[in-house]
């Protein structure tokens, strides 16, 4: 999630102070990537380091409107442009212990991919009513914060459907034959290099942050 082009595709259409910047992400993505105002300014204080926005007009009450750089504004242009690039690794929490889970003894992964579809259906069903719960579903901030739900509901569907998948794979191999000892190899200084997938990696996806 790029909060930098988020805030500076907002100040595209015009200067904002802190708190307002604040409001117009939060009607925009239905209050799902809660920010907090010092991670605002943080950011703005970033953008201004690097050129692509600077302090405008003061009102009144003493609100400091930032505007957006001929410079911001290309890189706005930029990123709508540019697809987002996907990491070939991941650290999805779910993941990593599901994997390390198969490869210990002693250990029933059976039961906790049980308990994570429990909770992963809950999650989906709480994700579809939030969806059906808007007042106004043909209105720009509904329709908005319904993309970003959307994408959560296929997000938790998915992770559902590769519990399922690794249900399958694990029974294949009964009395836990995964399970790895420790090894004895002395492993050498430096990073180890990483595995190239075949292909796009499915796998879950964790919701960024909370419903409204």
């Amino acid at each position: 999630m790029s909060v930098r082009q988020s805030l500076l595709a907002i100040l595209d259409q015009g200067p904002c102070y802190g708190y307002q910047l604040r409001a117009e992400f939060d009607r925009r993505t239905g209050s799902t990537w809660p920010l907090n105002v010092g991670q605002i300014y943080n950011t703005l204080d970033r953008l201004e380091r690097d050129g692509l926005v600077e302090k405008g007009d003061v009102d009144d009450q003493g609100h400091v409107y930032w505007q957006i750089t001929d410079a911001g504004a290309a890189e706005v242009r930029s990123w709508l442009d540019s697809p987002v690039e996907r990491g070939q690794g991941t650290r999805d929490e779910l993941a990593i212990k599901l994997a390390v889970a198969a490869t210990l003894p002693g250990v029933e992964v059976a039961d906790i991919i049980q308990t994570q579809r429990r909770a992963s259906l809950a999650q989906l069903q709480e994700l579809n009513r939030a969806k059906y719960a808007g007042e106004n579903p043909d209105g720009p901030e509904e329709l908005a914060w319904s993309l970003v739900v959307d994408s959560m509901i296929f997000a938790a569907e998915a992770e559902v459907r590769w519990l399922d998948h690794s249900e399958q794979r694990l029974a294949m191999h009964p009395d836990h034959a995964m399970a790895l000892a420790l090894s004895t190899e002395k492993p050498r200084r430096g990073r180890p290099a990483l595995r190239q997938a075949q292909g796009p990696v499915a796998g879950p996806v964790e919701a960024p942050g909370s419903l409204r």
